[in-house]
């Protein structure tokens, strides 16, 4: 598997592969990979022969105070997961060459990007569309995976791309769970036992408001309360609990009696870690009837 650090080596070598007959897929991660992560790479090959895993823990999309410094950074095993799953090429590029000197240039986001993790990190998703603009430059025509955990995120680069008439077809890949439902993530290694045990009452919370969906209710405040009640009293605080439009984040007001497809989206904080999840009630499983199931 080969392994390129300059952006134009990466874009030459995306260039080529396509010359010669070949489809690009790219899976954006920023490293710490894990069976979630292999799911998005394994979509991938199926749906291309160059594979590109670009590995970059992307500072603009960190705020004050977050854990940028301690992020998880594992190249190494990240490169030989990547290459089991099915990836031909990793970018793994310095900070500096994917922000050269004099660097001034960002991405303005929209009101997709201002409720649920955008009212809570205000800077976040400039710098994810940023990053991920910078990446899709430098693929060029190809189909991007990404995974429906970070929901907002995958709306967020979903309505960029569209916007920016970027030659990227978005392919949204289910979220993996660990046997009691937990999302998989890479911030999931700073928990000890005891604080992974709590975090397990998200998916516990949202299967709950799921079935309560499925069952007929359709008020928001009811459905967030069928969830927080189980989450809140396992964490240490809550960002949000809301429901909201599927395609836009938009939160429904709480009165609001919700369609046949909605979004349910936590954000909570346990032993000081932040954790997100979701469901798209009326879309797909409950999580708890997914758990386990180590495929996205």
């Amino acid at each position: 598997m080969r392994i390129v650090r300059a952006p134009e080596e990466l874009r030459a070598a995306c260039d080529s592969a396509r010359a010669q007959g070949s489809r690009v897929a790219v899976v954006p991660t920023m490293g710490a990979l894990h069976k979630g992560h292999a799911t998005l790479v394994e979509e991938a090959a199926r749906r291309a022969s160059t594979v590109v895993v670009t590995i970059f823990v992307n500072p603009t999309q960190f705020g004050p105070n977050e854990d940028f410094a301690k992020y998880p950074r594992t190249l190494d095993a990240d490169v030989e997961m990547a290459g089991a799953a099915g990836a031909t090429m990793v970018f793994a590029p310095a900070v500096d060459a994917m922000y050269p000197a004099g660097d001034e240039t960002r991405v303005r986001v929209g009101k997709t990007a201002l409720a649920l993790c955008g009212e809570h990190r205000p800077t976040h998703f400039e710098g994810v569309t940023t990053i991920v603009a910078k990446l899709f430059s430098l693929v060029g025509p190809s189909v991007a995976c990404f995974g429906r955990k970070d929901y907002q995120q995958l709306r967020v680069i979903t309505r960029m791309a569209t916007d920016l008439f970027l030659p990227i077809e978005i392919v949204p890949v289910r979220t993996v769970r660990e046997a009691d439902g937990l999302a998989l993530s890479s911030r999931n290694r700073y928990l000890r036992e005891p604080d992974r045990t709590r975090a397990a009452a998200i998916p516990r919370g949202l299967t709950a408001a799921a079935r309560s969906f499925a069952a007929g209710e359709r008020s928001a405040s009811a459905l967030e309360a069928a969830c927080r009640s189980i989450i809140e009293p396992s964490v240490d605080s809550i960002d949000y609990i809301t429901v909201a439009n599927a395609d836009n984040v938009e939160p429904f007001a709480k009165d609001a009696h919700v369609p046949d497809r909605a979004l349910l989206a936590v954000a909570v904080r346990v032993a000081g870690t932040r954790l997100i999840d979701n469901v798209v009630l009326g879309e797909e499983p409950a999580p708890l009837e997914r758990a386990g199931e180590g495929a996205a």
